[in-house]
């Protein structure tokens, strides 16, 4: 229903800040993190949103990126991850990190933060995992479809060059992950001199490119 909220900062509280909007104030919560990032009081800020409607509640939640908010709408859709835990995990974890501790199974990552312990972590992997395993499965279903033109040589040598290399495939699932589509990655890393890079450095340039 929101999908950013662009005023001034008016208030810092623990939990949530209080941003002006031609006079409306708007509380919105956010991390820790999330809040310092905003500066000080009276700066010009922009947040992402998302809505939440209950019977006896209507919140907003503020998020410095798109990719923070796709993160926290990802970990929203694990049976047992509220939206406190999910903030919890934002202030913890980049969502670059995030997803490469979801692509490599990583559950040290995911029991650093607050709320989690061995059983949750697994449960998120192993959900977000399978989100991922269905998106590819569409996206390459509807490339088939779409695929009535010849992939010149040049660009299928940069496929397989692509899908060859472990580190830039890890890359790729997790910004899947994130919501970008496969086409739109590959091509981003098309961009990029992947030599010596690891998969968190890939992931990083991807989300500067895609995000421009």
């Amino acid at each position: 229903m929101l999908a950013y909220i662009k005023g001034t900062l008016e208030m810092k509280m623990t939990e949530y800040v209080v941003i002006d909007v031609g006079g409306l104030g708007y509380k919105v919560f956010m991390s820790s993190i999330g809040m310092e990032k905003l500066g000080n009081i009276g700066n010009q800020v922009k947040v992402y949103t998302y809505y939440r409607v209950r019977e006896d509640d209507i919140s907003i939640f503020g998020f410095n990126s798109n990719e923070e908010l796709r993160m926290f709408e990802l970990l929203l859709s694990v049976s047992g991850v509220g939206a406190k835990t999910a903030l919890a995990m934002l202030a913890v974890c980049t969502p670059s990190e995030f997803v490469l501790a979801i692509v490599s199974e990583d559950i040290n990552v995911l029991t650093s933060i607050p709320g989690i312990g061995p059983k949750s972590a697994k449960r998120i992997i192993l959900e977000l995992k399978d989100k991922i395993k269905k998106e590819q499965q569409i996206q390459e279903l509807e490339n088939a479809s779409k695929n009535s033109k010849e992939i010149s040589e040049t660009s299928m040598k940069v496929k397989q060059m692509i899908e060859n290399d472990n580190k830039v495939q890890e890359a790729i699932a997790a910004l899947q992950v994130l919501g970008y589509n496969k086409k739109e990655i590959e091509k981003a890393f098309m961009k990029i001199d992947k030599t010596n890079l690891s998969t968190e450095e890939l992931i990083k340039k991807g989300l500067t490119i895609l995000a421009n």
